[in-house]
């Protein structure tokens, strides 16, 4: 196996990689990874991404022999004054189980402290099933969502960093500029009131329990699950930490969206990881 930078006309082989490795693991439509392959690795975008000073961009081959060899992952990284990123990483799924992306992993986080980076942070999307497993296994935890735009899709990246890092995250991340996290306190809490020491809100009438041990992120701040009575047996929907809002739906793809502010938050896959598929 060889990490190296890739050449210029090794685009069409990246992206066969990357598309194959979205295909396997990502909960995105056809449209959305062809979407997704043509922007973020188009010819012309791999050889800006290799002229760019602040970007680092590794390929993984194998093969003994020369007319063997294949390209079996990608991974990009770049500077951001103290930070460095891992935006995209990929493993060909004929090539997982043999270490590759904990090598891609690892390569890339090193360069990027070599290069002046103090902290490193992954961007995970929400739709990669298998990715979130595969970064807390480094001891990352998500520390915010970012709204990005890609290809003209509308996707959130999870955050994540190493524990306990007292700096600021860089902006360009919507959950940089919310106001409300899980950690903000009751009263800071939009249309809520303590009731018998249970937080609560109303909706037309009817008196919700809102259970703040039961979140899920947002793009702006988090949904809390809310229950009709007190016991929390019976779920009532979610409350958006945003706006105060009681109307948060949920399409079939679990995405949760508030009408009310435009928070929303698409639900990663449940099923089991497998650390060594990487």
């Amino acid at each position: 196996m060889e990490i190296r930078e890739p050449e210029p006309d090794e685009s069409e082989r990246i992206r066969d990689v990357v598309e194959s490795s979205m295909t396997t693991s990502f909960r995105l439509s056809p449209g959305q990874i062809d979407g997704i392959t043509d922007e973020e690795f188009a010819d012309d975008a791999v050889s800006e991404r290799l002229e760019d000073d602040e970007t680092v961009l590794y390929v993984v081959e194998t093969g003994a022999e020369i007319e063997d060899r294949t390209i079996a992952g990608v991974v990009e990284g770049r500077l951001a004054d103290e930070w460095g990123e891992i935006d995209w990483l990929f493993v060909d799924p004929e090539h997982r189980g043999k270490g590759i992306g904990t090598e891609l992993y690892e390569s890339m986080t090193e360069r990027l402290r070599d290069r002046g980076a103090d902290h490193v942070r992954v961007t995970v999307l929400e739709e990669n099933t298998e990715g979130h497993g595969f970064v807390e296994r480094f001891g990352l935890e998500h520390d915010g969502d970012r709204e990005v735009e890609v290809a003209g899709e509308s996707l959130v990246k999870y955050v994540y960093t190493e524990p306990d890092i007292d700096v600021s995250l860089p902006t360009e991340s919507r959950a940089d500029d919310a106001t409300v996290t899980a950690d903000t306190a009751d009263e800071d809490l939009p249309g809520t009131e303590t009731t018998d020491g249970d937080l609560t809100a109303t909706d037309d009438g009817t008196t919700v329990y809102i259970d703040r041990d039961e979140a899920e992120s947002g793009t702006a701040a988090p949904f809390f699950h809310t229950y009709e009575d007190e016991d929390r047996k019976q779920q009532y929907g979610y409350y958006c930490a945003n706006c105060g809002s009681l109307e948060v739906s949920m399409d079939n793809m679990e995405r949760l969206a508030c009408p009310d502010c435009g928070n929303d938050h698409a639900e990663r896959s449940k099923e089991s990881y497998d650390d060594s598929r990487l």
